[in-house]
């Protein structure tokens, strides 16, 4: 198996909806037109494995809580401004912000947004590597 993570679907409950928050507010380019289903062309991907406790502490959401998918989505930026400015373009689009951007205890920056199905994005500025 080629180590790459080809497609990640996630569950949504208004389909137009979500197509706004990626499309339009975060700019995601969209890939074809199909009915019932919006796919968006991206460079590429990376999975982590986090421990659930942790990794809930980090969105700063309750573990058991029914706005805790199991999963989080990341997008690292080049810069901390763009960081910024992509927290902001998720907000405006109808994100809701649920963790302030600020700098890490690991050296970087990081803040979570979720859509309006409560699906958590960490976005991201790392200084030790790029991911971009």
């Amino acid at each position: 198996m080629k180590p790459k993570i080809s497609i990640i679907t996630m569950a949504v409950s208004d389909l137009e909806r979500s197509t706004t928050i990626y499309r339009d507010g975060l700019g995601l380019p969209t890939y074809g037109n199909f009915p019932g289903i919006t796919f968006f062309e991206l460079s590429s991907t990376w999975l982590a494995l986090y421990p659930q406790d942790q990794l809930a502490d980090d969105a700063q959401v309750d573990a058991q809580g029914s706005g805790f998918r199991r999963f989080t989505l990341a997008h690292n930026a080049s810069s901390k401004e763009e960081m910024d400015r992509v927290m902001e373009e998720a907000r405006k689009a109808g994100g809701v912000l649920q963790k302030p951007a600020r700098y890490m205890e690991w050296g970087g920056y990081s803040g979570y947004f979720s859509d309006h199905d409560v699906s958590l994005w960490e976005v991201a500025w790392n200084p030790h590597f790029d991911l971009t």
